[in-house]
Formats: C-alpha cells, sequence, structure tokens
C-alpha cells in the first residue's frame, strides 16, 4: 500500500522478546502473574493469547522456560504442562540443540482455513464487535485525558511507525502491536487484558477475509490520525476517530461474515 508496505526495519527492537517489562515488550500487555487455583488454565489462555495474536509470529519462538514461568508466576513443571498441550494442538513445536526452544507453527501448519473457520462458527460476531468498540474507544479517550509520558509517546510512535512501514504479510501483526500498546497505555491493566482477549477473536475473524490495499491506506490514516489525537490531549477526537476506525472494520467483516 503506496509508501506502507516497504520492507521492515531489521534487527528491531521489537523482536527482542526477553527483558522483562523492558520497553520494546511486546508480550507485556497479555503474560502477567495467574491467580492461585487456575495457574494451568490461566497460563494457557495467556500464551494462547500470544499465539492467537501472532505476538509472537510463526517460525519465531517463544520466551524461555524460566522467563515464561517468572513473568506468569507459576512453576516450570506446570508451564511444561502446559506448552505440552499447545504442542499437542499443532501450535508450537519443541526443538533441541543450541538454538533449540519452543517455536510457534506457522497459522498454515495449525489447521488452514478450515480450521479457522471451525473456530469462527459459533463466535457471537456483533457482541464481539460491539464489546472491541467501548474498550478501544475507552482506551484511546484514556490515553489522551490522562497524557503519556515521553517514553509513552515514544512508543506510541514507534507502534505506528513500524504498522507503516509493514509488508502486507506483517500487517495484521503490527496493527494488532498498534492497538495493544494504546489499550496497555491506558493505564489499566484489567482493560488491557480484556481488549487482549476480545482482538484473538477480532483477528479470528479477519483472518477469514482478504487484506484489501485501500481499507489499509484508509486505517493507516486513521491511525495517524488518532495516535495525533492522542499525543495532542484531544480526548474527544480520539475516542470519535477510533470509534470511526472500529466501524470500518465491522462492515468490512460485516460484509464478508455475516
Amino acid at each position: 500500500m503506496g509508501r506502507g508496505h516497504g520492507q521492515m526495519p531489521q534487527a528491531d527492537s521489537d523482536d527482542d522478546l526477553g527483558g522483562l517489562g523492558g520497553r520494546g515488550d511486546r508480550l507485556a500487555p497479555v503474560l502477567r502473574p495467574v491467580r492461585a487455583g487456575n495457574g494451568f488454565e490461566e497460563a494457557l489462555e495467556q500464551i494462547l493469547q500470544v499465539v492467537r495474536l501472532g505476538l509472537v509470529p510463526g517460525g519465531e519462538r517463544l520466551p524461555s522456560e524460566r522467563e515464561l514461568a517468572e513473568r506468569l508466576g507459576i512453576s516450570r513443571v506446570t508451564l511444561r504442562e502446559v506448552l505440552k498441550v499447545l504442542q499437542d494442538q499443532g501450535l508450537v513445536e519443541s526443538r533441541r540443540g543450541r538454538y533449540g526452544g519452543t517455536f510457534v507453527l506457522p497459522r498454515a501448519d495449525a489447521g488452514g482455513e478450515d480450521e479457522l473457520r471451525r473456530r469462527i462458527e459459533k463466535v457471537d460476531m456483533e457482541d464481539v464487535l460491539r464489546f472491541r468498540e467501548v474498550l478501544e474507544v475507552g482506551a484511546a479517550g484514556l490515553c489522551a485525558a490522562h497524557g503519556l509520558t515521553a517514553e509513552q509517546e515514544d512508543r506510541l510512535r514507534e507502534a505506528l511507525a513500524r504498522t507503516q512501514d509493514a509488508p502486507l504479510a506483517d500487517y495484521r501483526r503490527l496493527d494488532t502491536l498498534l492497538h495493544l500498546t494504546l489499550a496497555e497505555l491506558g493505564g489499566s491493566p484489567s482493560l488491557t487484558a480484556q481488549y487482549a482477549a476480545v482482538r484473538a477473536t477480532v483477528n479470528d475473524l479477519l483472518d477469514c477475509i482478504p487484506l484489501l490495499v485501500r481499507n489499509l491506506e484508509h486505517s493507516q490514516r486513521q491511525h495517524a490520525a488518532l495516535v495525533e489525537a492522542v499525543l495532542d490531549g484531544d480526548a474527544d477526537g480520539a475516542r470519535e476517530m477510533m470509534r470511526e476506525h472500529c466501524g470500518g472494520t465491522a462492515a468490512l467483516l460485516r460484509g464478508f461474515l455475516a
């Protein structure tokens, strides 16, 4: 899509999955300590979200067992049980050796289009889209109204820039990261967790429709206006732009899938 789809910068800090809570830590919006009593289930939910959101793309390695266990607040025994489930489902694979670890499998290896269609069969699309809009509009307003630190402003600008430089194959993953960054900067961990969950379902829906260059160009103009409103402290403008942006996505999904 015009200038927005050249080659992505190489060796970017966004691809450094290590470093607990670092500025380039793209997993921070999703991974958090689980509650006692449901450690296995909640850890499985969170790592599934990491995979479904594309925060670790197909072919890339998840953080080490030590780091994942530390971030989730579970034992490595429990973590290995979680990873075994993901491996049995064809979502990840374990590799041995110096450059081994747990690697996310490309989506095609995890069931392809038939699996995606099966996954969305029972999704209440209208409910998902409305909830997504409420969360996104709220997060945009919070960021603009409360203001961001200089470091947070840089994070938001960088997330926007990555979508502008993304090739088509990476666009949806980097679009997800931009929206997750905005949700996280809203300052409510509960909102961020709810948004990560609903965005995973939105991505399943989006994966069932084609990428349309005209739509992506329009989305990029909306992204730029949204970020500008947030940085200017224009809460009403940020909310309105996000509402418009969510409406465009909803219209496409309804058109293709309803």
